[in-house]
C-alpha cells in the first residue's frame, strides 16, 4: 500500500513537471516561430505545439516519475540511504 502510493504520487510529480515544461517549450515556440498552427487533441483549448509533442511530453513525464518513484523506494526504503545525518552512538 505505502509503495503504490509513493509511486503515485511521483507520477504525479512528473506528470506536472511535464506540464512547466510544456509551457516553457509553448512560449518559446510561439515567440520564435513565424507560422503557427493550433492545435487541440479533446476538442477543448488550443495549443501551439504539434500533437505528437503534447502527447510525448505527458507520456515521457508520466513514465519517468513512475519509475522515478521506483528508483526512489528502492533507494530510501530497501538501501536504507537518506539524506540527514545519522546519530553516533
Amino acid at each position: 500500500m505505502k509503495k503504490s502510493f509513493y509511486v503515485l504520487l511521483s507520477t504525479i510529480l512528473g506528470i506536472l513537471l511535464s506540464f512547466i515544461l510544456h509551457a516553457g517549450i509553448e512560449v518559446l515556440y510561439i515567440r520564435y516561430s513565424d507560422n503557427i498552427n493550433w492545435n487541440s487533441i479533446f476538442g477543448k483549448g488550443a495549443c501551439a505545439l504539434p500533437i505528437w509533442l503534447q502527447v510525448g511530453l505527458l507520456v515521457i513525464g508520466a513514465g519517468g516519475g513512475f519509475f522515478l518513484g521506483f528508483f526512489w523506494w528502492r533507494l530510501v526504503y530497501i538501501e536504507k540511504k537518506h539524506w540527514r545525518k545519522k546519530k553516533e552512538d
